[in-house]
Protein backbone atom coordinates (compact mmCIF):
# COMPACT_ATOMS: atom_id res chain seq x y z
CA UNK A 1 0.00 0.00 0.00
CA UNK A 2 1.39 3.56 -0.81
CA UNK A 3 1.22 6.70 0.00
CA UNK A 4 2.78 9.33 -2.37
CA UNK A 5 3.69 13.11 -2.78
CA UNK A 6 5.06 13.44 -6.59
CA UNK A 7 5.52 17.24 -6.64
CA UNK A 8 8.23 18.59 -7.36
CA UNK A 9 9.93 15.20 -8.57
CA UNK A 10 9.16 15.48 -12.23
CA UNK A 11 7.77 11.96 -12.43
CA UNK A 12 5.10 11.37 -14.26
CA UNK A 13 2.63 9.19 -11.99
CA UNK A 14 2.41 6.35 -14.89
CA UNK A 15 6.12 6.07 -14.34
CA UNK A 16 5.81 6.12 -10.65
CA UNK A 17 3.07 3.24 -10.79
CA UNK A 18 4.77 1.22 -13.40
CA UNK A 19 7.92 1.31 -11.34
CA UNK A 20 6.27 -0.17 -8.38
CA UNK A 21 4.84 -2.69 -10.35
CA UNK A 22 7.76 -4.16 -11.95
CA UNK A 23 9.37 -4.11 -8.15
CA UNK A 24 6.35 -5.98 -7.34
CA UNK A 25 6.36 -8.67 -9.63
CA UNK A 26 3.87 -10.17 -11.06
CA UNK A 27 2.68 -11.70 -8.01
CA UNK A 28 2.32 -8.63 -6.60
CA UNK A 29 -0.43 -6.24 -5.68
CA UNK A 30 -0.32 -2.44 -5.52
CA UNK A 31 -3.03 -0.54 -3.49
CA UNK A 32 -3.39 3.29 -2.71
CA UNK A 33 -5.80 5.16 -0.63
CA UNK A 34 -8.53 6.65 -3.26
CA UNK A 35 -10.41 8.38 -0.58
CA UNK A 36 -13.50 10.96 -1.72
CA UNK A 37 -14.31 13.02 1.85
CA UNK A 38 -15.76 15.55 -0.47
CA UNK A 39 -18.79 13.73 -0.91
CA UNK A 40 -19.50 13.88 3.06
CA UNK A 41 -20.88 16.82 4.17
CA UNK A 42 -19.19 15.87 8.08
CA UNK A 43 -15.70 16.15 6.11
CA UNK A 44 -13.66 19.19 6.52
CA UNK A 45 -13.10 19.16 2.52
CA UNK A 46 -16.69 19.45 2.41
CA UNK A 47 -16.71 22.05 4.68
CA UNK A 48 -13.87 23.93 2.86
CA UNK A 49 -15.77 23.47 -0.20
CA UNK A 50 -18.55 25.86 1.15
CA UNK A 51 -16.57 27.65 3.25
CA UNK A 52 -18.46 31.30 2.31
CA UNK A 53 -21.56 30.04 1.15
CA UNK A 54 -24.68 31.11 2.86
CA UNK A 55 -27.16 28.88 3.64
CA UNK A 56 -29.02 28.63 0.45
CA UNK A 57 -26.05 28.17 -1.62
CA UNK A 58 -24.99 25.15 1.03
CA UNK A 59 -28.15 23.55 0.11
CA UNK A 60 -28.32 24.00 -3.72
CA UNK A 61 -24.71 23.03 -3.49
CA UNK A 62 -25.54 19.57 -1.69
CA UNK A 63 -28.65 18.97 -3.58
CA UNK A 64 -26.78 18.56 -6.85
CA UNK A 65 -23.76 16.75 -5.20
CA UNK A 66 -23.04 13.67 -7.42
CA UNK A 67 -23.35 10.48 -5.47
CA UNK A 68 -19.97 7.78 -5.03
CA UNK A 69 -19.45 5.63 -7.94
CA UNK A 70 -16.34 3.58 -7.77
CA UNK A 71 -15.64 3.16 -11.53
CA UNK A 72 -15.97 7.60 -12.19
CA UNK A 73 -15.66 9.20 -8.78
CA UNK A 74 -11.78 10.71 -9.03
CA UNK A 75 -10.00 11.29 -5.55
CA UNK A 76 -8.44 14.37 -6.07
CA UNK A 77 -6.83 14.87 -2.56
CA UNK A 78 -5.02 11.72 -2.55
CA UNK A 79 -2.76 12.49 -5.14
CA UNK A 80 -1.65 12.04 -8.33
CA UNK A 81 -0.19 8.65 -8.10
CA UNK A 82 -3.67 7.45 -6.44
CA UNK A 83 -5.57 9.14 -9.38
CA UNK A 84 -3.42 7.52 -11.61
CA UNK A 85 -3.54 3.97 -10.36
CA UNK A 86 -7.32 3.96 -10.31
CA UNK A 87 -8.05 4.74 -13.65
CA UNK A 88 -5.29 2.11 -14.82
CA UNK A 89 -7.30 -0.78 -16.84
CA UNK A 90 -8.42 -3.45 -14.71
CA UNK A 91 -7.88 -1.53 -11.45
CA UNK A 92 -10.15 -2.50 -8.77
CA UNK A 93 -12.11 0.16 -6.25
CA UNK A 94 -13.46 -1.06 -3.14
CA UNK A 95 -17.24 0.39 -2.21
CA UNK A 96 -16.77 2.91 0.70
CA UNK A 97 -18.13 6.23 -0.44
CA UNK A 98 -15.67 8.08 1.69
CA UNK A 99 -12.92 5.96 2.23
CA UNK A 100 -12.08 3.85 -0.84
CA UNK A 101 -8.64 1.77 -1.51
CA UNK A 102 -7.87 1.03 -5.39
CA UNK A 103 -5.63 -1.66 -6.41
CA UNK A 104 -3.88 -3.18 -8.94
CA UNK A 105 -2.68 -6.52 -9.72
CA UNK A 106 -3.99 -10.43 -8.72
CA UNK A 107 -5.20 -10.38 -5.37
CA UNK A 108 -6.63 -6.94 -5.64
CA UNK A 109 -9.95 -8.66 -6.06
CA UNK A 110 -9.84 -10.33 -3.04
CA UNK A 111 -8.32 -7.75 -0.93
CA UNK A 112 -10.58 -4.43 -1.49
CA UNK A 113 -13.81 -6.76 -2.38
CA UNK A 114 -16.76 -6.67 0.96
CA UNK A 115 -15.49 -2.68 1.81
CA UNK A 116 -18.78 -2.21 4.58
CA UNK A 117 -20.38 1.22 3.68
CA UNK A 118 -20.65 1.67 7.54
CA UNK A 119 -17.01 0.75 8.40
CA UNK A 120 -14.44 3.69 6.92
CA UNK A 121 -11.14 1.92 7.80
CA UNK A 122 -11.70 -0.75 10.45
CA UNK A 123 -12.31 -4.62 10.68
CA UNK A 124 -14.76 -4.56 7.91
CA UNK A 125 -12.68 -2.71 5.42
CA UNK A 126 -9.62 -3.63 3.07
CA UNK A 127 -7.12 -2.44 5.59
CA UNK A 128 -8.35 -5.89 8.04
CA UNK A 129 -7.41 -7.95 5.07
CA UNK A 130 -4.15 -6.16 4.06
CA UNK A 131 -3.22 -6.69 7.90
CA UNK A 132 -3.76 -10.56 7.30
CA UNK A 133 -2.02 -10.61 4.31
CA UNK A 134 0.92 -8.88 6.16
CA UNK A 135 0.79 -6.11 3.69
CA UNK A 136 4.67 -3.95 3.21
CA UNK A 137 3.25 0.33 3.52
CA UNK A 138 5.62 2.79 1.62
CA UNK A 139 5.51 6.46 2.59
CA UNK A 140 6.95 8.30 -0.56
CA UNK A 141 7.92 11.29 0.29
CA UNK A 142 4.92 11.98 2.81
CA UNK A 143 5.14 11.27 6.57
CA UNK A 144 2.80 9.32 8.76
CA UNK A 145 0.54 11.95 8.93
CA UNK A 146 -1.41 10.51 6.52
CA UNK A 147 -0.82 6.62 7.01
CA UNK A 148 -3.88 5.09 7.10
CA UNK A 149 -3.43 2.18 8.23
CA UNK A 150 -2.87 3.80 11.47
CA UNK A 151 -6.86 3.98 11.37
CA UNK A 152 -7.28 0.48 11.73
CA UNK A 153 -5.15 0.95 14.96
CA UNK A 154 -7.79 3.22 16.72
CA UNK A 155 -10.15 0.60 16.19
CA UNK A 156 -8.31 -1.65 17.91
CA UNK A 157 -7.38 0.35 21.10
CA UNK A 158 -8.72 -0.14 24.44
CA UNK A 159 -11.23 1.72 24.99
CA UNK A 160 -12.10 1.85 21.41
CA UNK A 161 -13.19 5.18 19.71
CA UNK A 162 -16.19 7.13 20.57
CA UNK A 163 -18.58 7.08 17.44
CA UNK A 164 -19.84 9.98 15.69
CA UNK A 165 -22.23 10.45 12.66
CA UNK A 166 -21.48 10.46 8.76
CA UNK A 167 -23.12 11.69 5.67
CA UNK A 168 -22.66 11.10 2.07
CA UNK A 169 -24.30 11.04 -1.09
CA UNK A 170 -24.55 7.44 -2.73
CA UNK A 171 -26.63 5.54 -5.49
CA UNK A 172 -28.26 8.49 -6.87
CA UNK A 173 -28.10 12.50 -6.73
CA UNK A 174 -29.96 13.89 -3.77
CA UNK A 175 -29.91 10.39 -1.66
CA UNK A 176 -27.89 10.93 1.35
CA UNK A 177 -27.80 8.76 3.77
CA UNK A 178 -26.49 8.53 7.36
CA UNK A 179 -24.82 6.12 9.55
CA UNK A 180 -22.34 6.11 12.74
CA UNK A 181 -18.50 4.80 12.81
CA UNK A 182 -15.87 5.38 14.58
CA UNK A 183 -14.47 9.12 15.60
CA UNK A 184 -11.41 8.66 13.14
CA UNK A 185 -8.71 11.22 14.27
CA UNK A 186 -5.36 11.73 13.22
CA UNK A 187 -4.08 14.42 14.51
CA UNK A 188 -1.46 12.23 16.58
CA UNK A 189 -0.44 9.84 13.70
CA UNK A 190 2.62 12.21 13.14
CA UNK A 191 3.74 11.34 16.74
CA UNK A 192 2.82 7.99 16.94
CA UNK A 193 5.21 7.45 13.50
CA UNK A 194 7.94 9.41 15.75
CA UNK A 195 7.84 6.74 18.81
CA UNK A 196 7.63 3.68 16.73
CA UNK A 197 10.66 1.30 17.38
CA UNK A 198 13.48 2.30 14.35
CA UNK A 199 13.82 -1.23 13.84
CA UNK A 200 10.57 -1.54 12.53
CA UNK A 201 11.31 1.21 9.68
CA UNK A 202 13.37 1.04 6.58
CA UNK A 203 14.41 4.38 5.90
CA UNK A 204 15.68 6.18 2.55
CA UNK A 205 15.39 9.34 0.56
CA UNK A 206 13.91 10.43 -3.23
CA UNK A 207 14.28 14.17 -4.45
CA UNK A 208 14.48 15.71 -0.75
CA UNK A 209 12.08 14.02 0.68
CA UNK A 210 12.51 11.34 3.14
CA UNK A 211 10.66 7.58 2.27
CA UNK A 212 9.80 4.94 4.79
CA UNK A 213 9.25 1.15 4.47
CA UNK A 214 6.88 -1.29 6.77
CA UNK A 215 5.48 -4.14 7.70
CA UNK A 216 1.99 -3.25 8.62
CA UNK A 217 1.41 -5.85 11.27
CA UNK A 218 3.83 -4.67 13.64
CA UNK A 219 3.69 -1.30 12.82
CA UNK A 220 -0.45 -1.21 13.67
CA UNK A 221 0.03 -3.30 16.82
CA UNK A 222 2.62 -1.19 18.08
CA UNK A 223 0.12 2.09 17.36
CA UNK A 224 -2.37 -0.06 19.12
CA UNK A 225 -0.04 0.05 21.68
CA UNK A 226 0.27 3.83 22.14
CA UNK A 227 -2.83 4.83 21.45
CA UNK A 228 -4.20 2.92 24.14
CA UNK A 229 -1.99 4.20 26.58
CA UNK A 230 -3.14 7.76 25.22
CA UNK A 231 -6.69 6.94 26.05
Amino acid sequence: MVHASLSGTGAAPETVRDALLDALGPGGTLVVPAFTPENSDTSRAHRQLTEGLDEREVLAFRATMPPYDPDTTPCPTMGALAECVRTTPGAVRSAHPQTSLAGLGPRAPELLDGHHPHCHLGERSPLARLYEADARILLLRVGFEVCSALHLAEYRTTPPPPRRTYRCVVDKQGNWVEYEDAALDDSDFEAVGERLPSHLLMRREWSGRPVTQFRMRPVVDDAVRQMSRRT
